[in-house]
């Protein structure tokens, strides 16, 4: 199943990248990295071809936090072989503990012990006892790591961190602040559904995107709740609609609560954020799906920067919508 939310697997050969044109002076580069695709729109008058400069980038972001590469920095630094942080993990780390804080720890990348035990992780499929919980609580926590300098210290060795509700996000961002430093004022990038965007598109429009509707492995694309226009903004949508599993009748979401140690159980059914930058728009979204319905609609209220499309349901099993103000000038019928 295509993980659209979480997957940072490494896979051998990892880019089946090709740039092609699609209207003058606009091109699409298309692959596959980081366990899913990626497709990435820009215009550039000087008709450069930076697919080689994207696989660094996708590279470069897998060798240093894909929990799914046994070498990367975070599988070392997890395994407690090395404190050392490249620049880039010291950034999603310190950019972490920021959205943590704000989010009074509903996003937390220190939960990555009840990734695994609930079976989220490379090992795959657990079912931790409510002690056995208990006793990885413990080890969950923004204040459980410290930055200095370029290492990250743990205060027990048994702390795991999972960057899975924001590396994508960051990955976007990168790629963006690339195509600006070339100079390109046009472009869409996209991974794993993560968006960041500037400027218009081929038609000289507003760049628009689709949210799927929050449908059990519903295909990406395939039923859209709604369309937004995002020009100059980053989106990222969250649910537990796609990576899940049942067990006797009960369904376990990938959505862990840092505060709880279960995966989270509530109404919210998925949770699409606009925000400056991907990386935030990433975790929010992520934090706002621990959260639940009140706590989310409450948190968008009290945070200007984040704007939000929550669909969630009644008693009846109907679908509703609740949209910050930020939002209902951005649908497009």
């Amino acid at each position: 199943m295509l993980n659209r939310f979480y997957a940072l697997a490494v896979v051998a050969l990892l880019f089946i990248a090709g740039c092609s044109s699609i209207s003058e002076n606009y091109y699409r580069v298309e692959g596959f990295a980081q366990g899913t695709t990626y497709s990435i729109t820009y215009e550039d008058v000087q008709q450069r071809d930076f697919s080689s400069s994207i696989d660094s980038i996708l590279s470069a972001i897998d060798s240093s936090m894909s929990i799914y590469a046994s070498n990367s920095v975070i599988s070392r630094f997890n395994r407690n072989e090395s404190s050392y942080a490249d620049p880039m993990l010291v950034e999603v780390v310190r950019q972490s503990a920021v959205i943590s804080n704000s989010t009074n720890g509903a996003f937390d990348i220190t939960v990555g012990p009840l990734v695994k035990a609930w079976g989220f992780g490379p090992e795959g499929r657990q079912k931790p006892d409510s002690s056995h919980i208990d006793q990885l609580l413990s080890l969950v926590g923004m204040d459980k790591i410290v930055v200095r300098g370029d290492s990250v210290i743990k205060v027990d060795p048994n702390v795991v961190v999972d960057l899975n509700a924001i590396a994508q996000g960051y990955t976007v961002d990168v790629i963006a602040e690339h195509f600006e430093s070339k100079g390109i004022a046009n472009y869409l990038v996209e991974v794993g559904g993560e968006i960041r965007t500037l400027g218009v598109n081929a038609k000289g429009t507003d760049w628009v995107v689709g949210i799927d509707k929050p449908v059990d492995n519903a295909v990406p694309g395939a039923d859209l709740q709604v369309k937004i226009s995002i020009s100059g903004k980053s989106l990222a949508t969250s649910g537990n609609y796609r990576k899940f599993y049942e067990e006797n009748g009960t369904k376990y979401s990938h959505t862990i609560n840092p505060k709880t140690g279960f995966p989270a159980r509530h109404t919210l059914l998925s949770a699409t954020v606009i925000a400056q930058t991907a990386a935030e728009a990433d975790a929010y979204a992520t934090a706002l799906m621990v959260m639940g319905f009140d706590k989310a609609v409450e948190f968008v209220h009290s945070t200007p920067e984040v704007e939000a499309y929550l669909v969630h349901s009644s008693p009846n099993g109907s679908y509703l919508v609740w949209m910050s103000p930020g939002i209902r000038d951005l649908i497009k019928e």
